[in-house]
């Protein structure tokens, strides 16, 4: 990662980012409920909104409002002029509304990702591997559909193939898994090199994303125990639980599921990535466990 820098913003958790037309970067602070606007030249940063809950996952509506995940308060539409905080319609209730995609009719494709533990527990979740993630398509009016369930802490979402095809990131297997849009043809798309977090399209059309976490052979050997010790393990202390191994990682695909590139940062500078976005050869990085942003150039 070529000059990575980390750019300081008003509290911790800063888990996904999303550029605007002019490269400014906003994010989500989930710690502190806030969508803050950072400017990655000049390092300004400043509130927009406080969106009253624990925003995720970003990306823009077609009116130009800001659209957010909210893992306590579901889909919320935010105004990045006003600050104006709307709910948006959805005939289902999420466990953990994560991030989405959306399609150029304003339909809405998103993940929710455990409905058995709250945000708080994720870690519970990936170590007793509940599958109990789903993939919702929510129309304009509310009406949602459910194109996948039983995935493993659903995640990172984005739509190729001119919105006929959705990729979902499962961060307790490192699978990323493609379905069609009516929910048909499901199948893998890739496995990544680690547990893969947010996903989004890069100026170039390929997919960037996010890797927090290395592989975990202890993880997946758990994966595979009777679920009494699945869960007897993911209430042990800390440290006797399996534990992510630290990276600054973010991956590239091409739309046919080809690795293009990786890339590696400083973990002294940013480390645990959780959002990435590429805009005209500026990369910006989210992380649920610092309270900066990371940015970095391609050339």
């Amino acid at each position: 990662m070529r000059n990575l820098k980390a750019i300081a913003v008003p509290g911790v958790g800063p888990e996904d980012t999303l550029f605007d037309d002019q490269g400014n970067v906003f994010c989500s602070l989930r710690d502190e409920g806030l969508i803050v606007r950072v400017s990655p030249v000049s390092c300004d940063v400043s509130v927009c909104a406080d969106t009253g809950g624990a925003p995720l996952g970003l990306d823009w509506l077609p009116d130009g409002r800001l659209l957010v995940c909210n893992a306590s308060s579901g889909l919320q539409a935010v105004d990045p002029g006003t600050g104006e905080v709307a709910s948006l319609p959805c005939d289902l209730d999420f466990g953990v509304c994560n991030n989405a995609c959306v399609l150029a009719d304003g339909t809405i494709v998103v993940s929710d990702s455990s409905t058995q533990y709250p945000l708080a527990e994720y870690q519970k979740d990936i170590i007793e591997n509940t599958a109990s993630g789903r993939l919702i398509k929510v129309s304009p009016d509310g009406r949602a559909t459910v194109l996948l369930d039983h995935l493993s802490f659903a995640n990172g979402v984005v739509c190729i193939d001119n919105g006929t095809t959705v990729l979902v990131a499962e961060t307790g297997t490192g699978q990323i898994t493609r379905v069609g849009i009516d929910g048909a043809q499901a199948g893998v798309f890739a496995h990544a090199p680690g547990h893969p977090d947010n996903m989004s399209i890069g100026s170039d059309g390929n997919i960037w994303v996010a890797v927090p976490s290395l592989p975990s052979k202890p993880l997946a050997i758990l994966h595979k125990a009777p679920v009494v010790v699945r869960k007897i393990s993911s209430r042990l202390p800390a440290v006797l639980q399996p534990s992510p191994e630290l990276c600054c990682r973010v991956a590239v695909y091409s739309p046919a599921g080809n690795l293009v590139d990786t890339y590696n940062g400083d973990t002294g500078i940013f480390s645990f990535v959780t959002g990435v976005r590429e805009r005209q050869g500026v990369v910006a990085l989210g992380s649920i466990e610092h309270n900066c942003i990371g940015v970095f150039d391609l050339v």
